[in-house]
C-alpha cells in the first residue's frame, strides 16, 4: 500500500507533519513513545471513505520538529487542540496508543467539550506497572548509553543480525517490528533528547508517574473503548480491566496472543471493533456529521 502524502503545518515555530485524508466524522489517532503515523497507515484506507482520518506525527518523533521544549502530556495535548484549530474542526474521536492514550485522556480532561469519544490502546495512565526498559531511561546516564547504543555500527550489527535470522525462517512479530522501527529512528541527538523527555515527562525509576485516574474525576463520562493485546510486555493488560471498573461507560476488547500493538497484531479486527464502536457512539448521529 502506497503511503499518502502527509502534511505539514508550522504549530509555534515548529513545523509539524500529519496525513488528513477523507470525509465525514473526524478520528484523530495519536501514537505512542518512539511511535509514528506510519504506525496507523493501514487504517487510513479502512476508514477515511466515510470518515474523515487525522494521523499526526506528534512533535519529537516522525517527520514533525524536534524541538528542545516541553514534552509533557499537556503540552502534546494542546498541539493536537492547534492541529485541529488549524483545521477548523470542532469534535473528534480520540484514538491513542499507549503515551498516545495518556495524551488523549489528557486533552479530554483540558478540552471535553471536544470529545466524541475515547479509544485507549495499551494505553499508559491506567496504573503505575511499565517494562524496565523505559523506567531505565529515567536513570542518570542514560543520554550517553542511548548515544552508544542507537549508534550506526551498533544499529547495523544488530541489523546483520536480524538479516541472517530471517534467512534461517524467523519473522519478528508486530512488537519487535514496531520497537526496532522506532529505536533506530533514535540515531541522531535531536531525537534521542525527545524521546527522553517524553518518557521523562510520564515515566521515573518506578513506573508511571501519572495517573489518569486522578485527573479524570468529576469529568462527564464520555463512551470509551480500551483494547489490549492480552501478551503485552511493556504495560500489563490488567490495567484494561481496572480501568473499566473505574470509568463509566466502559468497552474493553482485549486481543489474544497480541503484544503491546493489537493494531499492528490484527488490523482487520482492530478496524472491525474501532468502525463498530464509533457507529454506536453516534446514536443516529452518523448520516447528519456527513451530511453536514
Amino acid at each position: 500500500m502506497a503511503r499518502m502524502a502527509p502534511h505539514k503545518v508550522v504549530l509555534h515555530g515548529h513545523e509539524l507533519s500529519y496525513v488528513d485524508s477523507g470525509t465525514g466524522p473526524v478520528v484523530l489517532f495519536i501514537h505512542g513513545i518512539l511511535g509514528s503515523q506510519r504506525q496507523w497507515t493501514h487504517l487510513v484506507d479502512k476508514m477515511d471513505d466515510d470518515h474523515r482520518v487525522l494521523v499526526p506525527d506528534l512533535f519529537g518523533h516522525g517527520d514533525s520538529a524536534k524541538p528542545q521544549g516541553d514534552y509533557s502530556l499537556s503540552s502534546h495535548a494542546a498541539t493536537m487542540r492547534d492541529l485541529l484549530d488549524h483545521l477548523g474542526i470542532e469534535r473528534v474521536t480520540l484514538v491513542g496508543h499507549s503515551l498516545g492514550g495518556g495524551i488523549a485522556m489528557q486533552f479530554f480532561y483540558l478540552f471535553p467539550d471536544r470529545v466524541d469519544r475515547l479509544v485507549l490502546v495499551a494505553s499508559g495512565g491506567l496504573g503505575r506497572e511499565v517494562n524496565l526498559v523505559l523506567r531505565s531511561a529515567t536513570l542518570p546516564g542514560a543520554k550517553q548509553v542511548l548515544s552508544l547504543v542507537a549508534s550506526a555500527p551498533v544499529l547495523s550489527r544488530v541489523e546483520a543480525l536480524g538479516r541472517g535470522a530471517s534467512k534461517v525462517g524467523w519473522r519478528p512479530g508486530a512488537d519487535i517490528g514496531a520497537i526496532w522501527r522506532g529505536f533506530s529512528s533514535l540515531s541522531d541527538r535531536e531525537s534521542r533528547h525527545a524521546f527522553l523527555a517524553t518518557t521523562r515527562a510520564v515515566i521515573d525509576i518506578g513506573g508511571q508517574s501519572i495517573s489518569a485516574h486522578d485527573h479524570l474525576e468529576g469529568v462527564l463520562p464520555v463512551p470509551t473503548l480500551i483494547v489490549w493485546g492480552s501478551r503485552d510486555r511493556m504495560i500489563p493488560a490488567w490495567h484494561a480491566m481496572s480501568a473499566q471498573r473505574a470509568v463509566p461507560d466502559c468497552q474493553v476488547e482485549l486481543f489474544e496472543g497480541a503484544g503491546h500493538f493489537p493494531h499492528l497484531d490484527d488490523p482487520d479486527r482492530f478496524a472491525r471493533v474501532l468502525r463498530d464502536f464509533i457507529a454506536l457512539g453516534h446514536d443516529g448521529e452518523e448520516s447528519t456529521a456527513a451530511d453536514g
